[in-house]
């Protein structure tokens, strides 16, 4: 049997049976449970004339219901009652407070699914943003692209810099290591050593050839 034909004969039986059949399916935990409110009336000795005595409670082991609460709202809604009370002195009120009572309950219970809904409906809407935020990164400017470009030359600049750097620390390891390597005639033959030996040579050779003419004409 379906949800809907469930529905309709309960609904059936309670016609035939008002006071003899109670409902005590269990719910689903996402169905929601409408609170049952207790009104208790007391007949003063001069009604209509006088107010009725009220009271409100909710029926024992009830469940509790997450946008009204009896214990915390009990007393404005009594007090949503007064002025048809005083609208109604000395005529049958009971059904007027009744369904007064009820519209108020039904008004609280819309404006506080209501103000949770719009809180659920902002906090998805700021998490949707931060989500789309991730792919959408931040919106760029003139402004923004040229500090971006400035420090992307900058690091460009500094790379080109370090990698000139250590090619020529490598090459002067590279040249360092050939010299120890080769002979005194290869290092002549590169220009690397002997030619100020060669200006020596010369200069002793010059000296050489003066100190000889001084010793000729002296003879």
């Amino acid at each position: 049997m379906g949800r809907d034909e469930q529905v309709e004969e309960r609904e059936v039986l309670d016609s035939i049976f008002p006071d003899e059949i109670a409902d005590t399916t269990q719910r689903d935990d996402d169905e929601p449970i409408h609170p049952t409110l207790l009104l208790t009336v007391t007949y003063p000795p001069a009604y209509p004339d006088e107010p009725p005595q009220l009271d409100l409670s909710t029926p024992p082991n009830a469940p509790r219901y997450i946008h009204l609460d009896v214990q915390d709202d009990k007393s404005n809604l009594l007090s949503a009652l007064d002025p048809v009370i005083q609208e109604n002195l000395g005529m049958a009120m009971i059904f007027t407070l009744v369904s007064t009572l009820k519209d108020s309950a039904e008004l609280l219970i819309s404006e506080r699914q209501t103000a949770a809904q719009a809180l659920k409906d902002v906090e998805a809407a700021r998490a949707e943003e931060e989500e789309n935020r991730k792919f959408h990164g931040t919106a760029v400017t003139r402004e923004s692209f040229l500090e971006w470009r400035e420090r992307f030359r900058k690091e460009i600049d500094d790379e080109e810099e370090r990698r000139k750097e250590e090619r020529e620390a490598e090459d002067k390891k590279k040249r360092t290591k050939v010299e120890e390597k080769m002979t005194g005639r290869q290092l002549w033959e590169k220009g690397l050593v002997g030619k100020a030996e060669e200006e020596d040579e010369e200069d002793g050779g010059r000296d050489a050839l003066e100190g000889m003419e001084r010793l000729k004409t002296q003879d």
